[in-house]
């Protein structure tokens, strides 16, 4: 799990939808995604998908995908397998992951698959959020063009994923400047909640309540949440405490020298002094 960001092969991928909503009998259209290791480029995937319903006016509005252009495409039962082998082994990445995610997987709900349940889902979303934050708007143009991308959006997959590869190669780049570089903590900071997640938030809280009842100080390396800065702090354990399905350490600061609150998946490394 302790490996470098360069050494992980990373899948990129984007849908185009008949509409917002899954459970209401949304489908995907069209799927799309980039293999990558480092600077290489692996794999790339691309298809349309004929959803076997109607695409609403406001999704043609956005993606310019006929019922024309999907009449010859072929179903998810064809497409998702091939989809699921471009993935396996990789960290599955998507610009606002939930929506993709719950897209992908109803599908492959309908044709009986899954993806693997050891599958890191990363959501570059939040990589932007919390290592840009205060910024004024989070859209994927808007963050692109912020970070100095210039490619207009075009809402169709693969343009869309190659936007989002630019977005990530430079978040990636501010991410390392603040000397994190470790697939562990990246996955920490930005996955979506999964098993393996949890156990690493876990095994941290276990540390941390080990000093609490030892009474003893932990040093720790941290991302702040309101300014994606990294430091370092010694800190007196006092509780954990869960708000909003986040749990957080509480405990007194050295370095500010007052009671703080730190997000426990905000937590890069610590230790019991």
């Amino acid at each position: 799990m302790d490996r470098h960001l360069d050494e992980v092969e990373f899948v990129i991928f984007d849908t185009e939808t008949t509409g917002l909503e899954p459970k209401s009998g949304d489908r995907i259209v069209e799927i799309a995604g980039i293999r990558f290791k480092g600077e290489e480029r692996i794999a790339t995937f691309q298809s349309l998908i004929n959803p076997h319903r109607p695409i609403s006016p406001a999704a043609f509005a956005v993606n310019k995908i006929s019922e024309d252009m999907l009449r010859d495409a072929p179903g998810t039962e064809e497409v998702l397998p091939g989809f699921l082998d471009f993935v396996k082994g990789s960290c599955v990445c998507s610009y606002n992951a939930s929506f993709d995610m719950a897209f992908l997987n109803n599908e492959l709900k309908i044709i009986g698959k899954e993806l693997s349940q050891d599958l890191v889902i990363v959501d570059i979303l939040k990589m932007a959020r919390r290592l840009l934050p205060g910024s004024e708007r989070y859209a994927l143009w808007f963050v692109a063009d912020g970070l100095g991308i210039k490619t207009q959006q075009q809402h169709r997959a693969f343009s869309d994923v190659e936007l989002t590869l630019g977005v990530f190669k430079k978040l990636k780049m501010i991410l390392q400047l603040k000397g994190v570089s470790d697939f562990k903590n990246f996955s920490t900071l930005f996955g979506l909640d999964s098993k393996i997640l949890e156990d690493i938030n876990n095994q941290k809280i276990a540390e941390i309540q080990e000093a609490i009842d030892l009474k003893v100080k932990l040093k720790i390396k941290y991302l702040s949440s309101s300014n994606a800065e990294v430091s370092e702090r010694e800190v007196i354990p006092k509780e954990i405490k869960q708000e909003n399905n986040r749990k957080y350490l509480v405990g007194y600061c050295c370095l500010r020298r007052e009671e703080r609150t730190f997000r426990i998946d905000g937590i890069l490394h610590l230790e019991i002094l």
